[in-house]
C-alpha cells in the first residue's frame, strides 16, 4: 500500500521551546478511499462526495473531499508535530475557501501566533493548500504540554 502522507517528524514540542512563527505542516494526496471512509465514519453521505453523476450537476462539478476531512489534516500536524503530543484542543475556526477533489494534494500548516505561558494556550494560524489555492484557513486555540506537567 503507498503512503501518500509526507510528514515531518512527529513528537512534541513543549510550550516551553515554541516561538512565534514557528511552522509544521504535512502533505497528503486525498484518495477516493480517504473519502469513502470518511463518509462511513462521520456519516455524512452527502452525494456530493460519493456519487459521480450527481456531484456533477452542482457547483462543484464534479466529487468533492468533505470539508471536514480536509479540516482532519490540520488536527493532525497539531496533534503530531506542532506542539504535538499532549496538545488539548481548545477551540478552532475554519473558512472553506475552495474544494478538495479526490487525488488532490493537500498541503496543511499550523504556525504559532501567540503563546500565553500564565495559561499554556498557544493560538495557532491554520491553512490547508492545493497547490497555489488556498482551501482552507482558520485559527487554533490549543493547551500545550509543558515540560513543568510531564
Amino acid at each position: 500500500m503507498l503512503d501518500h502522507t509526507h510528514n515531518l517528524p512527529r513528537g512534541t514540542i513543549v510550550i516551553e521551546d515554541l516561538e512565534i512563527g514557528m511552522t509544521r505542516y504535512l502533505r497528503k494526496v486525498v484518495t477516493d478511499r480517504d473519502i469513502e471512509m470518511f463518509a462511513e465514519v462521520s456519516t455524512d453521505r452527502n452525494p456530493v462526495h460519493l456519487d459521480d453523476a450527481y456531484a456533477q450537476d452542482t457547483i462543484f462539478a464534479g466529487r468533492i473531499a468533505h470539508g471536514m476531512l480536509t479540516a482532519g489534516l490540520i488536527s493532525a500536524v497539531i496533534g503530531e508535530q506542532l506542539p504535538g503530543h499532549g496538545t488539548v484542543y481548545l477551540g478552532q475556526t475554519l473558512k472553506f475557501m475552495a474544494p478538495v477533489r479526490p487525488g488532490d494534494e493537500v498541503y496543511a500548516e499550523v504556525k504559532v501566533r501567540e503563546i500565553d505561558h500564565g495559561k499554556r494556550r498557544v493560538t495557532l494560524d491554520c491553512l490547508c493548500a492545493v497547490g497555489d489555492t488556498v482551501v482552507l484557513k482558520g485559527e487554533a486555540v490549543v493547551l500545550a504540554p509543558s515540560r513543568k506537567f510531564d
